[in-house]
């Protein structure tokens, strides 16, 4: 029987296959906290350790890494000389890779690009290495000036399940960048969101990422929440992430409880806090007060001193 995440330790979470993994976030009902990991932005906030173990040290369930340079894997900074392997040798929890799905002919960068956009695309042969490298789930997006568009995603995610199956743990969505293209769940957009997800989890996909009410404007929890019931209704054992991002990741303590009440109202499984801050990830204060608004006290703690069990 799979252990719920927010309950499981490090040798039970090792155990677990893609689809373990799925079902212990499930059996979480709607506590489970992600941090995310941005590594091309430095060491990190304290000498000596990394934001992915900060980010667990204060409460964070999974993590998922930004800008991981899969083509050159000396060249993640974040990592602080440590392997993926290394990393997760140390954090004992799940952590997952982010690829870009960018618009073919979009902008590639140049000499203004902050990273090596072209060494975490979600071709095959990236997506193959994060198998071997053993991430335990991947994240299919755009980060901000990619061009990435929703249907980008759709069709990336469709090759990679269509190959890989259940081999590996899929999140797609859009909840970020809404200047070209609206954000899924944004009345706005010039497309139908639910014909989005049903799209999406007819591909194969795991778990479907949306914006924070609260956190990107215009967005509220009835419209999410709405989406959410769809993802469950429409393929039982589909799971739901809702993101908090747009910068406001970096606001304070208070700020982030009051967004995440709103998060839990929607029904999602997940809850993700972005890498908007400082040297690559949020506050630890503000991971801490997402998992004590999400999921208590007692199992915040069990997060942070279970690390060696």
């Amino acid at each position: 029987m799979v252990t719920r995440l927010i309950s499981a330790t490090g040798d039970e979470i090792k155990e677990m296959s893609p689809m373990d993994l799925k079902e212990s976030i499930f059996k979480s009902e709607g506590r489970v906290v992600m941090g995310q990991h941005l590594l091309f932005a430095g060491p990190g906030l304290v000498r000596g350790v990394t934001n992915s173990e900060l980010m667990f040290a204060f409460g964070a369930d999974m993590v998922m890494l930004n800008t991981f340079d899969l083509d050159d894997l000396d060249n993640n900074p974040g990592l602080c000389g440590l392997s993926f392997q290394e990393l997760k040798e140390k954090c004992r929890r799940p952590i997952g890779i982010y690829l870009g799905c960018p618009k073919a002919g979009s902008e590639d960068g140049g000499k203004k690009a902050l990273y090596r956009r072209e060494g975490m695309l979600a071709s095959d042969e990236h997506v193959k290495k994060c198998i071997e490298l053993g991430a335990d789930f991947i994240v299919l997006g755009g980060n901000p000036g990619s061009g990435t568009s929703i249907k980008d995603v759709v069709e990336t995610a469709k090759r990679i399940k269509q190959k890989y199956k259940d081999k590996i743990f899929v999140f797609a969505g859009k909840w970020e960048d809404g200047i070209n293209e609206k954000v899924l769940g944004d009345p706005l957009a010039n497309y139908d969101a639910k014909e989005i997800i049903k799209e999406l989890i007819d591909a194969g996909v795991d778990c479907i990422d949306l914006p924070a009410p609260g956190s990107r404007h215009g967005i509220s929890v009835d419209m999410i929440r709405e989406l959410v019931e769809y993802i469950h209704s429409y393929k039982p054992g589909t799971l739901a992430m809702t993101f908090l991002n747009s910068s406001v990741e970096c606001a304070d303590p208070d700020t982030i409880r009051l967004i995440a009440l709103k998060m839990k109202e929607t029904g999602a499984d997940i809850h993700a806090i972005g890498d908007g801050g400082f040297s690559g990830c949020t506050s630890p204060e503000n991971i801490h007060q997402l998992s004590v608004s999400l999921k208590g006290r007692h199992y915040t703690y069990f997060r942070m001193a279970s690390v060696n069990r």
